[in-house]
C-alpha cells in the first residue's frame, strides 16, 4: 500500500511552489524597473546583508569597487563560455566594457532587487527543506531523484542569475534564466503530483483530447521563449531611443508569430473545452481556458495600451501559471496515474 505523506509535507511543497512563482514575479518587475543592477553583488547587496537606504555609507569610489568585482566575475563566467565552444559569444561579452559601467546609487531599485532575492531565499530554502525531508523520512527513489535534481538546478539557478546580473542582462542569459525558472516549475509540480492524493487522480480524457492538450501544452512553451525574445528586441528598441508607441511596428516576425500562435491555442483549447463539457467535464481543463483568457487579456493590453508595466508582470505570471496547469494536466492523461 502506497505511504501516505503528512498533511504539512504537501502544503509545505504548495508554498515552496507559490514562492517559486512570486520569484517569477518579482524577476519580471525588477526588469521592467530596470533594477537588475539595483543591488552590484551576489549573494549580499553593496556587501550587506540587508541593503542601504542611502549611499551615505557607502565609499566614494564604490562605483569602481563593484565595477572591478564584476570585470572578474565576467572574466570567469567568458573563460568558461569559451572552454565549452562558446568562444564567440564569450570574447563578445569579455570584449563590452559598456558592462563594467556602474549606475548611481538607487535606492528604489537596490531595494526592488533585494525583495527579489529575498523571495528567491524562501524558495530555496523550501526546495531544501523538502530535500532534507525526503532523504530523512520518505526516501522513495522517485522523490529522492525529483528533490535533488531541483536543489542542484535551483543552486545552479541562483548562481546563473548572478551572472545574468553580471552581464547587467546580456539577452540570451534571461532566455536561459527563463528555461531554468520553467524547469524548476515542473519538477515542483512533479513532486507535489507524487504526495499529494488530490492531485494524483486520474484525468480521464479521450484520446483526441489528449493530443490536443499536449499539442496545445508545447505551443504554449514555445509561446513563452518567443515572449522572451519580443521582449529582449524591446530592451533593444529602448536603448535606440524607440518609445513605447513604436514597439509594435518594428517588433518583426517574432512579435506576429508570437501573437498568431496565441489565437491558436485558443482554438485548440476551445475545441478541448467543448469535448470536455460533452464528454468527461473535468475542471482543470476549466481552468486551463480560465488562465489562457486572463494571459490573452493582458496580451491585448501589452499591444493596444502601449505595454505597461504591471501588464508585462502579469502576463509573464499568466504564462508561467498557464504552463504549470497544463503541465499538471498533460501529465495526469498521458502517464496515467491510478487512484490513491
Amino acid at each position: 500500500m502506497e505511504k501516505k505523506y503528512a498533511t504539512w509535507f504537501i502544503r509545505t511543497n504548495w508554498i515552496t511552489l507559490v514562492f517559486i512563482y512570486l520569484v517569477v514575479i518579482a524577476g519580471s518587475f525588477v526588469r521592467i524597473t530596470g533594477s537588475g543592477m539595483g543591488c552590484p553583488d551576489w549573494p549580499k547587496c553593496f556587501g550587506q546583508w540587508i541593503p542601504p537606504t542611502t549611499d551615505a555609507n557607502l565609499p566614494e569610489n564604490y562605483k569602481d569597487i563593484y565595477s572591478s568585482k564584476r570585470g572578474k566575475k565576467i572574466e570567469k563566467f567568458s573563460n568558461l563560455l569559451a572552454k565549452v565552444g562558446f568562444k564567440e559569444t564569450a570574447d563578445k561579452i569579455r570584449n563590452d566594457k559598456s558592462l563594467l559601467d556602474e549606475q548611481d546609487f538607487n535606492g528604489r531599485k537596490t531595494w526592488t532587487e533585494y525583495v527579489n532575492r529575498l523571495f528567491g531565499f524562501m524558495a530555496g530554502n523550501g526546495v531544501l527543506l523538502i530535500f532534507l525531508w525526503v532523504l530523512l523520512r520518505y526516501r522513495k527513489r522517485k522523490l529522492v531523484i525529483l528533490s535533488t535534481l531541483n536543489l542542484v538546478i535551483l543552486v545552479f539557478q541562483a548562481w546563473f542569475g548572478s551572472i545574468v546580473v553580471a552581464t547587467n542582462l546580456v539577452p540570451w542569459t534571461i532566455t536561459v534564466h527563463l528555461f531554468l525558472a520553467l524547469v524548476i516549475i515542473g519538477l515542483q509540480l512533479l513532486i507535489l503530483l507524487e504526495v499529494s492524493a488530490t492531485q494524483k487522480r486520474s484525468l480521464q480524457l479521450s484520446s483526441g483530447m489528449k493530443w490536443i492538450l499536449g499539442i496545445s501544452f508545447l505551443i504554449t512553451i514555445v509561446q513563452l521563449f518567443l515572449g522572451t525574445q519580443v521582449r529582449e528586441y524591446i530592451d533593444q528598441l529602448t536603448i535606440q531611443g524607440f518609445g513605447r508607441e513604436s514597439w509594435t511596428e518594428k517588433l518583426g516576425l517574432p512579435f506576429y508569430i508570437h501573437r498568431s500562435f496565441s489565437w491558436i491555442v485558443l482554438a485548440m483549447l476551445t475545441w478541448l473545452v467543448w469535448l470536455n463539457f460533452k464528454t468527461s467535464k473535468q475542471r482543470i481543463i476549466y481552468t486551463i481556458y480560465l488562465v489562457l483568457a486572463i494571459e490573452l487579456i493582458s496580451g491585448v493590453l501589452l499591444a493596444w495600451a502601449k505595454m505597461p508595466g504591471l501588464v508585462q508582470t502579469a502576463h509573464l505570471l499568466f504564462a508561467t501559471v498557464l504552463f504549470g496547469v497544463q503541465f499538471m494536466a498533460c501529465y495526469r492523461s498521458l502517464i496515467g496515474f491510478k487512484h490513491a
